[in-house]
C-alpha cells in the first residue's frame, strides 16, 4: 500500500470517528475553519502590503527552501493549533478501533503547528507569485480577494482549471489538509511546488478581466434584487 493510499484510508477513518464525536466537536470544527480563514486572510494581506514579489516558480521554491519565521502571524497560527489539537485528539479517541494510528495522533500539537506554519508560508509565497502575474499584466495592484481565491485553489488543486464564478474559499478542505497531514507528520511541500508551477503559467490579465466582469455582474444582480452590493 502506498503512502497516499494509507493516508486516504486514515482520512476516511478520521471522518467516521469525527461524525460520532458529537456537536461539541462540530462547533469546535467551525471555530477552527474560521481561524484558518482569518490566518490565510492576514497572510495574504501581509504579502500585498509589501512591494516585494516572487517573480517565478523557481524563486518561490528557493524561498520555501529557506527557514523563514512568520512571527507577525504567530498569534493566529497559535489560535489554529490550539483549536486543532483537541479536535484531533477527540477523533483519535473515537478511532481506537479503526485503522487510525490514534496513539500517534494523541500527541499532535507539535506536528500540527509545523504543518500550519509551513502551510501558511507556502500560501504567502504562492500569493506573491499570483499577485506578480496579475500586476505585471495589468499595471495595477492585485485585488486581495482574487489573489486569495486563486492561491488557495491552486494550492489545493494545482492541475484543476480555475473557476472564478464561485468566489468562495475552500477553507474546510484547506483546514483538513493542514490538520490531518500535520497529525501524520506529512508536509505539503510537493503540492506547493506544483501550485507554484501552475501560478507561473497564469495569464494575469485574463484573470483580472474575468474577475472584474464577474464582480460587476454580481453588483448589478444585487441592485436588481434590492440588495446592497
Amino acid at each position: 500500500m502506498t503512502v497516499t493510499e494509507k493516508l486516504s484510508g486514515y482520512t476516511t477513518a478520521a471522518r467516521s470517528a469525527g461524525r460520532g464525536a458529537g456537536s461539541a466537536t462540530l462547533k469546535s470544527g467551525a471555530a477552527l475553519v474560521e481561524a484558518v480563514g482569518r490566518l490565510v486572510d492576514a497572510a495574504v494581506a501581509r504579502v500585498l502590503l509589501s512591494d516585494v514579489r516572487v517573480t517565478s516558480a523557481a524563486e518561490g521554491l528557493r524561498q520555501l527552501s529557506r527557514e523563514t519565521e512568520t512571527e507577525d502571524l504567530a498569534d493566529k497560527v497559535q489560535r489554529v493549533v490550539l483549536l486543532a489539537t483537541p479536535i484531533v485528539r477527540t477523533v483519535a479517541r473515537g478511532a481506537k478501533f479503526t485503522r487510525l494510528p490514534w496513539a500517534m495522533l494523541a500527541s499532535s500539537s507539535f506536528s500540527v503547528g509545523i504543518a500550519v506554519r509551513g502551510g501558511v508560508r507556502e500560501i504567502q509565497v504562492l500569493s506573491s507569485l499570483v499577485a506578480h502575474r496579475i500586476e505585471q499584466a495589468t499595471g495595477e495592484p492585485a485585488d486581495h480577494r482574487l489573489v486569495e481565491k486563486v492561491a488557495v485553489d491552486l494550492y489545493l488543486h494545482p492541475k484543476r482549471k480555475l473557476d472564478l464564478t464561485d468566489d468562495r474559499l475552500r477553507l474546510v478542505r484547506l483546514t483538513r489538509k493542514w490538520v490531518l497531514l500535520g497529525a501524520f507528520g506529512r508536509t505539503t511541500s510537493k503540492r506547493a511546488g506544483k501550485a507554484l508551477a501552475a501560478a507561473d503559467e497564469l495569464d494575469g490579465g485574463d484573470l483580472a478581466a474575468r474577475w472584474n466582469a464577474l464582480q460587476r455582474s454580481s453588483g448589478r444582480a444585487s441592485l436588481r434584487d434590492g440588495t446592497p452590493s
